[in-house]
């Protein structure tokens, strides 16, 4: 029973729990470049299913990673982009990025 609480508490695992997944880190990269209607993700996300990214999407939201604006617009209208706490991440995301074109 102690293990797992020391697991619990650990920032890695809480970490890879938060990002965990096939497609939260990529759609995420393709966030920090600036927002993003859900056609646009969908695009640079090819392999991803539509009901997929909509998943991950409203994840990332619940997390506070990501924010989702509608426009009051006909037909409808919705940009999501990083919040502040989805920003903090992007020094991680480079460095990712950074490791993989030295190791590739």
């Amino acid at each position: 029973m102690e293990n797992n609480l020391a697991h619990a508490e650990c920032p890695a695992i809480a970490t890879i729990a938060l990002l965990g997944g096939r497609w939260k880190v990529i759609i995420l990269h393709v966030l920090s470049k600036n927002a993003r209607r859900f056609g646009e993700i969908n695009v640079r996300v090819p392999s991803i299913s539509r009901k997929v990214l909509t998943e991950q999407l409203r994840e990332l939201e619940a997390d506070g990673l990501i924010s989702r604006k509608q426009f009051g617009e006909f037909p409808l209208r919705v940009e999501y982009a990083l919040t502040k706490y989805g920003e903090s991440l992007c020094p991680l995301l480079a460095y990712i990025a950074a490791w993989k074109k030295e190791n590739a």
